[in-house]
């Protein structure tokens, strides 16, 4: 379909195309970054989880929180704030979780904003390239007062290509988005919940010490 069709001529006509262009080149770089940043915090190791539990259980507080802040997944220094912070009361533990969640969440989050405006306005860009083009292509024809189906023809098929080129742009950028939001609410929800877990697990702990003495 697009054999004949001149791409370097639609890009110098077109400034339009030139946004589109910019627009996609970094929705293409900042979707890789995410991938690999989200593909490095992809799974929790149960392993790391047991063995952080076994030495919190020996009281080995340091070690255990050394052990998490080295964590690719958001439980890692969610769970290395609440064993800084053993010794302090309850309300204050679950302040350190909610800040350690919400900077693990900002961390998640980042560049997310840029793909999800992609997907809203790359295809507004195009639908102005469609219009910028339409009115370039009657103005020609009035111009050189030629109006023929097929001049109307090619202005009109070089008009409409920057509405193809924002979708393309626009339906990716969707797409990644969205998988991106998902993943990031697993990994939050996994995170509290374990680091949860892991304080339940510390108050029994001392509760039974406590009988036990």
């Amino acid at each position: 379909m697009f054999e004949n069709f001149d791409w370097i001529q639609a890009m110098r006509t077109s400034p339009v195309m030139v946004i589109i262009l910019g627009c996609s080149i970094m929705t293409l770089g900042l979707a890789i970054e995410r991938l690999i940043y989200y593909g490095r915090r992809r799974r929790l190791s149960e392993k790391a989880l047991a063995t952080t539990i076994e030495r919190a259980r020996k009281g080995e507080m340091k070690e255990a929180a050394f052990a998490c802040g080295h964590m690719a997944h958001p439980f890692g220094p969610v769970a290395a704030e609440l064993l800084k912070s053993v010794h302090l009361p309850p309300d204050a533990q679950e302040e350190r979780m909610s800040i350690a969640l919400s900077e693990q969440r900002l961390l998640l989050e980042r560049n997310l904003g840029f793909l999800g405006t992609m997907g809203n306005t790359a295809p507004l860009i195009g639908l102005l390239g469609t219009v910028w083009g339409i009115m370039r292509a009657f103005h020609d024809m009035a111009r050189t007062g030629s109006a023929g189906p097929s001049v109307v023809a090619a202005g009109v098929a070089e008009a409409l290509f920057t509405t193809a080129a924002g979708l393309v742009v626009a339906v990716p950028a969707v797409m990644l988005y969205n998988h991106f939001l998902r993943r990031m609410g697993v990994m939050l929800t996994e995170a509290e919940n374990h680091t949860r877990r892991l304080r339940q697990m510390l108050e029994e702990g001392g509760e039974h010490g406590r009988k036990a003495a």
